[in-house]
């Protein structure tokens, strides 16, 4: 996996990622400044869903997951070890691929604690961002192509973007989350097929 470690590089791919899907239209003067490092990997070279796994483990306080498609459940056990920890743990997810793959771990998450949401306002809920301790200054936020799937770690040509020590990304992803999850359904609430 490639490490960078430029802030300049930092603020110019992520705010020109935040502008491009609307998130900013001009940042605040405090969110101007990047600090932290990032790290960006590719399938099926690198292995992603470690990545991911070992970034849940060191979760502290909090992890925020959107979600397209669900399927890894080394992820999906690794988020409900953070939530026995007492990490508080919440998803939202696309609500017709919930229901469309069988395969999906979204029972399980609820099962093991975990809070999920469905999304169907949109054709396609389709974020793939992990944001884990968001208040702390370790704030670590994960975002790419990548679907937390098995598929996305074998067979596909995925990447994700891993911007660590930054709490003003992650707290504008977790701003973006909220708003999502104010019109989506608990999972308790939605009748499977």
């Amino acid at each position: 996996m490639t490490r960078l470690r430029s802030a300049v590089v930092f603020i110019v791919v992520l705010m020109a990622s935040l502008a491009a899907c609307g998130a900013w239209a001009e940042p605040p003067a405090a969110e101007r400044s990047g600090s932290g490092s990032i790290e960006v990997a590719f399938t099926p070279r690198d292995r992603i869903d470690r990545l991911i796994v070992g970034e849940i483990d060191r979760a502290r306080h909090d992890v925020t997951v959107n979600a397209f498609s669900f399927t890894d459940r080394s992820i999906a056990r690794a988020l409900v070890r953070a939530r026995q920890r007492g990490v508080q743990v919440r998803v939202l997810a696309d609500r017709e691929q919930a229901r469309a793959l069988p395969q999906s771990v979204f029972a399980d998450l609820v099962a093991g604690g975990v809070e999920v949401w469905l999304d169907s306002n949109f054709q396609a809920a389709h974020n793939k961002v992990i944001v884990v301790d968001a208040e702390l200054p370790r704030a670590t936020t994960i975002t790419g192509s990548y679907n937390f799937t098995i598929a996305a770690q074998r067979s596909n040509a995925e990447n994700v973007i891993v911007l660590r020590e930054n709490p003003a990304i992650a707290r504008a992803y977790l701003d973006n989350w909220s708003r999502l999850q104010a019109k989506a359904t608990p999972w308790g609430e939605i009748v499977r097929p």
